[in-house]
């Protein structure tokens, strides 16, 4: 079956709820263990249902924001997805009180448990319509950007496709294409602040209204740090300040001496070489058959697994006017199957995004065994993991997709990962600082933005820009809009795929294979340490250890000689 055959119905929400109490109530009466194990079952069952719909709503809507049916089914799941989240709330406060606890974690996930935890501490019936407006307040965001169409050159292109020409080699060109794409956030600077301003509001009302001192608390809860708090990812963004943001710095200034410039400005950080990044040869369905071949020889898993996403027709590739922005991974649970979305625009991003999208899809994919559909994927932090450590993994093969720039392109892949993780804590602190003054005008945020990424990001050069310099950048990084606190997973996620470049590329350990398809395989049914220890992976945490990790890749990447680099 083909995705354009996946059979969207809009549910009642009446008769769903309904249902699921009568069943709830088998549950929380049942007189035996038995009886109990099977009501859990349909429980699980018909929250799969619902996930599946509002997962086919939400892709569709995606894929085509001025669709006028989905634009409609998305403002509806905005209004009623808190409602649905209430109804489930009563499952999980009747989990959490059943006489056969005992029993029930013997056959089902410890983080089942766990979740449910977190969700009687979110979920209240007082907060539901706050969480309605904070929804339709995101829906705003996705929609704004969408609708971005910028005229470069007597061409009008949508925010992803001009990005593409941040790299060209004219250093004209580029800085051109950064001043328009960033006139986009200019003009509609008052619209970004007065949506942001909104969400911090609600989010802070929502906190303070279950009992949280403010909506950083709530936001680490609600993403599920099962295994480590707050003070640890301070820990480990004082790490990345002190060891990885100098490192950072000697690589931007082998950069500029590449590029045989003074000082690099902002539009120069894109371009790595003189010569022009390294960039796919294909169109995007010669990419896919690249890719397919690629997953073919990897592993007989893989192989059959990316035949299954073509023949089901299970990515949208390709960008487009109306398109949201950016890509990600949705597993649509009833049919079994993940769907991979992006915004194909001919650099290497391109090659990027469909083997981290994969990385995600195979994951899931290997999960389906799961029952529950909170479980399926991973927390966020273990679930970047999979996608991070498969772009590394399929390094043998990039010479099929860039040629004899393969060796340019996985230079600036690991150099550009590392330059990520200051950016990916600057996120994190900000929206902490922002959360924690939830009374700040926008312009006090912005201020807060460009001291913090002056302390991160130092090689960001704003001097001719002074829209950049008062501290808008962060208006196009949408997790800040639509999924708070989840970026700080990235970096935690991008040092143990370090690991997994080390012993594939380095080492060349023949178990490196097999440790990944391990946690792969147990989605969310472990915690994120828990999951590292599961593939022979040190934590995050470990200081002394990710000293070791991170000085492997600096002692790659100065082994390249700016020789090779230059041609």
């Amino acid at each position: 079956m083909q995705f354009e055959q996946f059979a969207y119905e809009r549910p009642n929400f009446d008769v769903y709820r309904n249902t699921f109490k009568e069943q709830l109530t088998l549950f929380t009466q049942a007189s035996g263990f038995d009886t109990a194990k099977l009501a859990l079952k349909e429980l699980n069952r018909l929250r799969t249902e619902i996930d599946t719909m509002a997962k086919l709503a939400y892709i569709r809507h995606s894929m085509n924001t001025n669709d006028r049916f989905y634009a409609q089914e998305n403002d509806y799941w905005d209004e009623h997805q808190p409602l649905f989240d209430q109804v489930h709330h009563e499952f999980y406060q009747a989990l959490l009180a059943s006489p056969f606890q005992t029993e029930l974690k013997q056959i089902f996930p410890e983080t089942l448990f766990l979740l449910a935890n977190d969700q009687v501490r979110l979920l209240d019936d007082q907060v539901v319509q706050l969480k309605q407006q904070e929804n339709e307040w995101i829906s705003h965001y996705t929609q704004l950007i969408a609708s971005a169409q910028l005229l470069f050159d007597g061409k009008k292109y949508t925010l992803s496709e001009i990005s593409a020409c941040f790299t060209a080699k004219d250093r004209f060109t580029r800085r051109k294409a950064q001043k328009i794409y960033q006139s986009f956030f200019t003009k509609n600077e008052a619209r970004f602040d007065e949506i942001f301003d909104q969400l911090v509001k609600l989010r802070t009302a929502i906190a303070q209204q279950l009992g949280f001192d403010n909506y950083v608390a709530y936001g680490d809860i609600a993403m599920n740090r099962w295994s480590y708090d707050r003070s640890q990812i301070h820990a480990f963004r004082r790490f990345i300040l002190e060891e990885i943001v100098p490192k950072n710095q000697e690589l931007y200034q082998r950069q500029a001496d590449r590029l045989k410039l003074p000082e690099l400005a902002y539009y120069d950080l894109p371009l790595v070489f003189p010569d022009g990044n390294a960039k796919p040869q294909g169109t995007e369905c010669e990419l896919v058959e690249k890719a397919r071949t690629m997953y073919h020889q990897l592993s007989t898993e893989t192989g059959d697994f990316f035949d299954l996403l073509i023949q089901q027709q299970l990515m949208d590739l390709t960008s487009r006017a109306g398109k949201q922005s950016g890509g990600y991974c949705e597993f649509i649970d009833a049919y079994h199957m993940p769907f991979i979305f992006a915004n194909f625009n001919g650099t290497s991003d391109d090659v990027d995004v469909l083997t981290h999208e994969t990385g995600h899809a195979f994951q899931s994919y290997l999960s389906r065994w799961i029952e529950e559909p909170e479980l399926v994927f991973p927390t966020s932090d273990t679930a970047e993991i999979h996608s991070m450590s498969m772009e590394f993994l399929t390094w043998p093969w990039m010479e099929e997709f860039f040629g004899s720039a393969s060796d340019k392109y996985r230079f600036a892949h690991l150099s550009s990962a590392l330059q990520f993780l200051p950016y990916g804590a600057l996120v994190d602190h900000f929206q902490e600082e922002v959360y924690t003054h939830p009374e700040w005008t926008p312009a006090q945020r912005k201020a807060c933005w460009r001291r913090l990424e002056q302390q991160y990001c130092p090689e960001r050069d704003y001097r001719q820009s002074a829209d950049l310099d008062r501290g808008t950048y962060w208006y196009r990084q949408g997790h800040i809009f639509e999924v708070p606190f989840y970026y700080i997973d990235y970096t935690l996620a991008q040092v143990c795929a370090f690991q997994f470049w080390q012993r594939a590329i380095i080492e060349k350990s023949p178990q490196v294979w097999e440790d990944y398809l391990a946690i792969c395989k147990i989605g969310g049914t472990k915690t994120f340490l828990e999951t590292v220890a599961a593939g022979n992976l040190a934590s995050p945490f470990d200081s002394s250890a990710m000293k070791s990790v991170i000085q492997s890749v600096v002692d790659y990447l100065s082994a390249i000689p700016e020789e090779t680099l230059r041609n």
